[in-house]
């Protein structure tokens, strides 16, 4: 038995495309930068270099990623990986990392309207802000019961 699986937590590079097979079963794809930073430590500079990574969904899970996520949204894709050979334009030869994701979980907050705050395109400002008064944070937690735990 062969296991190739993978977990990575990056930004979307673009929204992600949704279609649907001949058979009518949905695939959402997108791509996703993870970021790395590191230390030369030779002249003590910070380096950061990203790698990209492109992302198939299946089924209920295609359909809510492309409901859900944005361009810029930060993710967390568990799945399997292959690696891809291609040829750019100019003739030379790289390689891609695909990954079939079992599963893709969005990292932003959500608001309380259960939009994404933080993502770029969301509306209005601060969940807080919004809340009005004598709701909860957007957090969940209204510090002022501290009193009342029982321990």
């Amino acid at each position: 038995m062969a296991l190739c699986k993978i977990q990575i937590i990056g930004n979307l590079g673009r929204d992600p495309e949704l279609r649907y097979t001949p058979n009518g079963r949905p695939v959402a794809t997108f791509s996703v930068a993870v970021n790395q930073a590191t230390k030369n430590q030779q002249t003590g500079e910070w380096t950061e270099a990203t790698d990209w990574f492109r992302v198939s969904v299946w089924g209920d899970r295609a359909e809510r990623s492309a409901e859900n996520l944005r361009k810029g949204s930060r993710v967390f894709v568990d799945g399997r990986f292959r690696t891809r050979e291609y040829e750019t334009n100019d003739g030379r030869k790289g390689l891609s990392l695909d990954v079939s994701a079992d599963q893709v979980i969005g990292l932003d907050r959500r608001d309380q309207e259960g939009t994404f705050a933080g993502a770029p395109g969301a509306e209005g400002g601060a969940p807080a802000a919004r809340a009005g008064a004598g709701a909860a944070p957007a957090g969940g937690f209204d510090d002022t019961e501290i009193d009342e735990l029982p321990f």
